[in-house]
């Protein structure tokens, strides 16, 4: 069976459509044919609620009751609780109560491996799993970092959300010393951008010079469109929603740019293992 790939989709800043680009890349994903798991690793729970479970208050398992066994040492049964989406993606959902484990985790032996251990079982079941992470650098946010095989980061287009872009960094950078050294960054995505404006094609051009250097920043921009926001609202990804639209076109685009970058890095890795 092909390896899993683990993803984090992390930025510390809201608003840079994170949970829409999480959701819309995993059902991408499942078109292609791949077999996705989705995390929601935000308290806020917008990913559950954007995939359709609104009363996830009331949902008996979410990650929060699976990391607290972990935590505690407790027997339980890894796959328990996951939800299937119609469009062909799974998901760990979350709600409220996942705020009270940044504390929880304060004091815990090896804090930061926790969502690692919990997902360890459940690689062998998929091809991807994509981890949608809450909007700040805190230890839920660590412990995805730690969990995954690589970074994507979404930024909206926009001058303000790059100057968090060097926060971001260095957290990865740190994870990568002295947490996760296998860890990468697949690349910036830039979201919410009406490239009709002077503004939006300026950001992309500090982008690509300030970060293109040194990192991948994905050809594919996401367009801004209500549409994105009113397919999360009706429980639905945009290829459902608005399939024909140009937002759908772009994130189909953007998956095929990450499924590209997935082989790029596997057949680096097997080549160098074969010298």
């Amino acid at each position: 069976m092909t390896k899993c790939k683990v993803i984090a989709l992390a930025n510390q800043k809201g608003g840079c459509a994170k949970t829409t680009t999480t959701l819309n890349l995993g059902i991408g994903l499942a078109h292609q044919g791949r077999k996705v798991l989705l995390v929601d690793a935000d308290p806020q729970g917008d990913l559950t609620t954007a995939l359709g479970w609104t009363d996830a208050d009331n949902l008996p398992i979410t990650l929060d009751t699976q990391m607290k066994k972990i935590l505690q040492d407790e027997p339980f049964v890894y796959n328990e609780g996951i939800l299937h989406h119609k469009e062909g993606v799974d998901i760990i959902p979350t709600n409220i109560e996942l705020s009270g484990m940044e504390i929880s985790l304060v004091n815990a032996m090896s804090r930061e491996q926790t969502l690692k251990l919990y997902l360890s079982d459940l690689k062998k079941d998929y091809d991807y799993i994509l981890i949608d992470c809450m909007p700040s650098l805190g230890m839920l946010t660590i412990n995805a970092l730690v969990a995954a095989d690589s970074v994507i980061v979404p930024v909206q287009a926009h001058y303000f959300p790059l100057k968090g872009m060097t926060q971001l960094m260095k957290t990865i950078g740190k994870v990568q010393r002295q947490l996760n050294p296998n860890l990468k960054i697949d690349g910036v995505l830039l979201t919410i951008a009406d490239m009709r404006t002077k503004l939006a094609k300026t950001t992309e051009d500090s982008l690509r010079e300030n970060y293109g250097k040194h990192i991948r920043i994905f050809k594919t921009v996401i367009p801004v469109a209500i549409t994105a926001a009113e397919s999360s609202a009706a429980g639905q990804s945009i290829y459902e929603y608005d399939k024909n639209g140009t937002v759908a076109k772009a994130y189909a685009e953007f998956t095929r740019e990450v499924i590209q970058c997935g082989e790029k890095q596997r057949n680096k890795h097997e080549s160098s293992l074969s010298r």
